[in-house]
């Protein structure tokens, strides 16, 4: 059995971009990560990228999310369930309201909350953003270009 309580669950980032560590593959047995970004209005998650190993669902607790799924971009609102498959190019992003999405990794990865804690590290300037690109492998994120998602969100 895995329980994190709201309360204490570890907390990343900014105002602007908040995300609330709650569970690795190595505390689940395998069976999932899960982890709960909230973006203000307008602000962009990662940039688009696909996982090897894991399929990402996101099931938005309130306002709206846009989100890139391989050549399609779909609008999320409150109460909407979306499951990315693994290998399919993805990426996420606020639109006019803030947006409080769960985040869920299945099957689990086993450190990938260690792999937000390096983004946190890289947004505050206390690591080279290179450290991502050079753990791609390691956290299962791969970073792809999509033109769709940058004329979405320009």
């Amino acid at each position: 059995m895995t329980l994190v309580r709201g309360a204490e669950a570890e907390v990343l980032g900014t105002d602007h971009a908040m995300i609330r560590l709650l569970a690795d593959g190595r505390d689940t047995d395998g069976a999932v990560s899960a982890s709960r970004t909230t973006l203000a209005a307008g602000v962009d998650g990662p940039p688009p990228h696909f996982h090897r190993g894991s399929a990402e669902i996101f099931f938005m607790l309130s306002g709206s999310l846009q989100a890139l799924a391989g050549d399609r971009v779909v609008t999320l609102d409150t109460g909407d369930f979306l499951v990315v498959p693994r290998l399919m190019p993805h990426a996420f992003g606020a639109v006019a309201s803030s947006a409080d999405v769960l985040i869920l990794f299945a099957p689990g990865m086993l450190d990938r909350l260690d792999y937000f804690r390096l983004g946190d590290r890289v947004l505050k300037g206390q690591a080279d953003p290179r450290e991502l690109l050079a753990t791609q492998d390691r956290f299962d994120n791969h970073f792809v270009e999509s033109p769709l998602w940058q004329q979405v969100r320009a």
